[in-house]
């Protein structure tokens, strides 16, 4: 399995910041199998740490540390999931909020396509369903199902709620292909470059599910137009070859 992360690997969490929150951002990529019941097979996982300050008024934090997994092939299937709740128990220990679009269908994809059980998974799972009641522990937040007081738009789809809030979610990487064809280049030809596309896709969707739910919860400051992508390109610098190609270059 590919672990990246500047954070030195999977369970690792950021030391916060004087003033700040620690915010955990979680996305998960699955291949779709429509003819089998709980047939989705997850293949990539990410999560951005940010360090929010509390004064609501502070603009969104541009710089992020990150953890992302990737099978080599099939065979780390649950290798890919035991670690995908290992980060999970990190992100509960350690978060004041965490936030998924649609999360709840990232920790079924995993729930379910998982040979034990997952505590970790479980337990956040348990916490989405009661993200709206009261109680102790990390926040809940979902940008799909909880961004509703500043959005107006009926699409929650995550590249609609991202353009409705002027922030620039442009992804080159499904142009002309899809993520299934994308993935099967990189395990039927071990295309790098393949792989490479699908992990900085993760990892945008991390990164703009945050902003949607860090401005829906007041801490996002202003809404000035952001190019998350610029964002991505300043702390993966030299991580992974796609940003260096001509296609993502264009969009800075």
């Amino acid at each position: 399995m590919i672990i990246t992360s500047d954070l030195g690997g999977v369970g690792r969490v950021p030391a916060r910041r004087d003033g700040c929150r620690l915010v955990a951002s979680i996305d998960v990529e699955w291949t779709k199998n429509y003819k089998v019941k709980n047939g989705n097979v997850p293949f990539c996982w990410s999560v951005i740490w940010l360090q929010v300050n509390d004064d609501a008024g502070t603009r969104l934090p541009l710089d992020f540390a990150f953890t992302s997994a990737y099978v080599t092939g099939s065979s780390e299937t649950q290798e890919l999931i035991a670690g995908a709740d290992a980060q999970v128990g990190s992100v509960l220990r350690h978060a004041d909020m965490i936030i998924g679009h649609q999360v709840s269908s990232d920790l079924a994809v995993l729930r379910n396509a998982s040979s034990e059980q997952l505590p970790a998974v479980e337990e956040l799972r348990a916490r989405w369903h009661g993200r709206r009641e009261p109680g102790g522990g990390p926040v809940v937040v979902d940008s799909r199902y909880d961004a509703g007081g500043i959005l107006r738009g009926a699409s929650r789809r995550l590249v609609d709620v991202c353009a409705e809030l002027d922030m620039d979610v442009t992804q080159p990487e499904l142009g002309r292909t899809s993520m299934t064809a994308l993935h099967r280049r990189w395990l039927d030809a071990g295309d790098t470059s393949a792989r490479e596309r699908i992990t900085v896709l993760n990892l945008r969707h991390s990164l703009s599910a945050g902003y949607v739910a860090l401005r829906s919860a007041g801490l996002g400051g202003s809404s000035a137009p952001l190019n998350v992508n610029r964002v991505l390109d300043r702390q993966l610098d030299g991580i992974f070859g796609w940003l260096a190609s001509p296609i993502f270059r264009m969009l800075l």
